[in-house]
C-alpha cells in the first residue's frame, strides 16, 4: 500500500490532518493522504472553521455542507475515516414501518458516520480513528454506558473490531491536561484486526493504544473476562438502547477496552510514561514572539478583583428565583496559572477580556503583570503550528482551540498505525 486515503469528518480547523501529516514528515512520504474533508457549523452564518481549514489546506476535496445532506455516493472511496464528533444522546428506536430497521435519533452526528459506513458496504473504511469527550463512555447519566454500548454494537454489526482509550495528553508529556476518548476500529478483513488473538494481551501490550501510550503492569488482573453488549443474541439496537445497564447500578466501561463480535473487555489503566514533560511555561511566547502580546491581553487593575473573586473559593449565602436561601460552595483555582505544570484544559470560551473562572491567566515573567494567553500560545497547547488560525479574530481563534484536540495524540497513534499497516 503506497498510501492510505483518508477522509476527515467534523474537521474543525484540521487537528487530525495536522497530526497525520506530521507522521508523513517523519517517514519522508505521504502515507496518510487526506483526500476529502467536511466541516459545517449549523449555528453560524459565517463558516469560520471551514474558512480556516481551506486557508491552510486548500479547497480541493473540502465540503462545507451539512454532512446529513451529503450522500455516501458523493464521498470518495477511502481507507480511513477520522473525526471528532460531538457528544450527544445516541438513543435509537424502531421505525413505525420497520422498513428501515433501527433509526438513530435525528440530528445526531454519530449516526451520520454509521450511515456512511453502512452505505459504502464492502467499500467502507478499513480503519476508523475517532475522538470524543471523556464522559462519552459513561453517558447518559441515567443509564451509564448506553451511548457507548450502542456505538460499539453498531460498529460490530458493520463488521468492525474496536479498541478505545481515554488519554490525558499531559500524562504523556504534552503541554495540556486534556482528557479525551479515542476510538480505533478495524474492519475484520484488515491485517490489524486479524492480528488480535488475545483481547487481554491486545489491551495491555499488543494493541495500537498500548504501544502508543504504555500503561502500568497488569499481571494481577490477567486474564480479563468478557462482557456482552446485548442481553441475548436476538436483541437489536433498539433493545440495547432500552436494556443496557437499565438499573444504572454498574460502571460498564473503564478508560480502556477492546470489543470483538459484541463482547468487550475493559480495564482501568494507569499511564506508564518516562519521557520528557512540557509545561505551560515552556510554550509561552518569548523573544520576538512577544509582539503578539498587546495591551488587550493584560488584566487591568479595574478587573483584577473580579478575576480574583471568580478564581477564589466561595462559601456564600445566595437566594434562588423562588426566594429560597441556600449556601453556595465552590473550591478555589490556581491564580495565576502555574508555569511549572501542563496547562488546564482549554475551553471554547477562553477568548475575550471578560473576567472568567475558567480562562487562563498567567503572571508574565517579563512584565510581572497578569495576562491572558495569546492565540499562538493556545495553538501550542493543542500542538498546532504557530498562527494556524491566523485570519480570524482572537476570540474565534480561542474558540477553535477550545474545540480542538491535541495533535500530538494523533501523531503518536498515526505512527503506530503506519508501523502496522505499511
Amino acid at each position: 500500500m503506497k498510501d492510505l486515503k483518508v477522509i476527515e469528518l467534523f474537521a474543525g480547523v484540521g487537528g487530525f490532518r495536522i497530526g497525520l501529516d506530521r507522521v508523513n514528515d517523519e517517514i519522508g512520504k505521504e502515507f496518510f493522504k487526506t483526500i476529502w474533508s467536511n466541516q459545517f457549523e449549523p449555528a453560524t452564518k459565517i463558516q469560520h472553521a471551514s474558512r480556516t481549514y481551506v486557508a491552510r489546506f486548500g479547497a480541493e476535496g473540502h465540503v462545507n455542507k451539512d454532512i446529513a445532506l451529503v450522500p455516501a455516493s458523493e464521498i470518495p472511496e477511502h481507507d480511513m475515516l477520522v473525526g471528532g464528533f460531538p457528544c450527544q444522546d445516541y438513543s435509537v428506536a424502531r421505525t413505525l414501518s420497520q422498513a428501515a430497521g433501527i433509526e438513530g435519533k435525528k440530528g445526531v452526528l454519530w449516526w451520520e458516520i454509521y450511515r456512511i459506513l453502512h452505505d459504502k458496504e464492502k467499500k467502507s473504511a478499513k480503519y476508523l480513528f475517532l475522538e470524543n469527550v471523556d464522559r462519552l463512555v459513561q453517558s447518559p447519566a441515567k443509564q451509564r454506558g448506553r451511548d457507548f454500548a450502542l456505538m460499539l454494537q453498531s460498529l460490530s454489526d458493520l463488521g468492525y473490531y474496536v479498541e478505545w482509550r481515554i488519554v490525558n495528553a499531559a500524562e504523556y508529556g504534552m503541554p495540556q491536561r486534556r482528557r479525551r476518548t479515542y476510538i480505533l476500529a478495524y474492519r475484520k478483513d484488515t491485517k490489524i484486526a486479524k492480528s488480535i488473538k488475545d483481547p487481554t494481551e491486545w489491551l495491555f501490550t499488543q494493541g495500537v493504544f498500548a504501544n502508543a501510550f504504555p500503561i502500568k503492569d497488569y499481571t494481577l488482573e490477567y486474564p480479563l473476562h468478557p462482557n456482552s453488549l446485548k442481553s441475548s443474541p436476538e436483541s437489536d439496537l433498539a433493545d440495547l438502547s432500552n436494556e443496557f445497564n437499565k438499573s444504572n447500578k454498574i460502571k460498564p466501561f473503564e478508560n480502556a477496552g477492546v470489543m470483538i463480535d459484541g463482547e468487550y473487555w475493559t480495564f482501568k489503566t494507569e499511564p506508564n510514561y518516562h519521557g520528557d514533560y512540557t509545561t505551560l511555561g515552556d510554550i509561552i511566547v518569548k523573544g520576538n514572539d512577544r509582539k503578539y502580546i498587546t495591551e488587550d491581553f493584560y488584566v487591568s487593575d479595574k478587573d483584577l478583583p473580579q478575576w480574583q473573586y471568580l478564581k477564589g473559593a466561595k462559601h456564600e449565602e445566595r437566594k434562588g428565583k423562588d426566594g429560597f436561601t441556600f449556601f453556595y460552595n465552590e473550591g478555589g483555582m490556581a491564580f495565576p496559572d502555574s508555569l511549572d505544570k501542563p496547562s488546564r484544559t482549554i475551553i471554547t470560551s477562553e477568548g475575550g477580556k471578560t473576567p472568567s473562572r475558567f480562562k487562563h491567566v498567567i503572571l508574565d515573567p517579563v512584565t510581572k503583570r497578569y495576562r491572558r494567553l495569546v492565540p499562538i500560545e493556545l495553538e501550542r497547547l493543542d500542538m498546532f503550528p504557530d498562527n494556524h488560525t491566523i485570519g480570524e479574530n482572537d476570540t474565534k481563534r480561542a474558540f477553535f482551540m477550545g474545540n480542538a484536540l491535541v495533535c500530538g495524540i494523533i501523531t503518536k497513534v498515526g505512527e503506530e498505525l503506519y508501523n502496522r499497516i505499511k
